[in-house]
């Protein structure tokens, strides 16, 4: 996910095109370059969080996460 919002940020077409190889959803590259990615114009890095959540009981004991973006 990181990558992604890297290419977002670089905002050229070769960026886009390859964004766009990753998705392959024209409304998803679109969002990502206009609206997720100027979001984190001044970030460096570390633009995603990792929450662990309960491990799922009544069915496979799956362990469960989400993730989140940092502002």
């Amino acid at each position: 996910m990181e990558k992604l919002i890297t290419l977002g940020k670089k905002g050229d077409l070769a960026s886009r095109r390859r964004a766009l190889s990753i998705l392959s959803n024209q409304e998803a590259v679109k969002k990502l370059f206009v609206d997720i990615a100027p979001r984190f114009e001044g970030r460096n890095g570390g633009y995603t969080r990792i929450i662990k959540l309960p491990i799922r009981k009544p069915g496979d004991s799956t362990e469960l996460a989400a993730i989140e973006f940092v502002e």
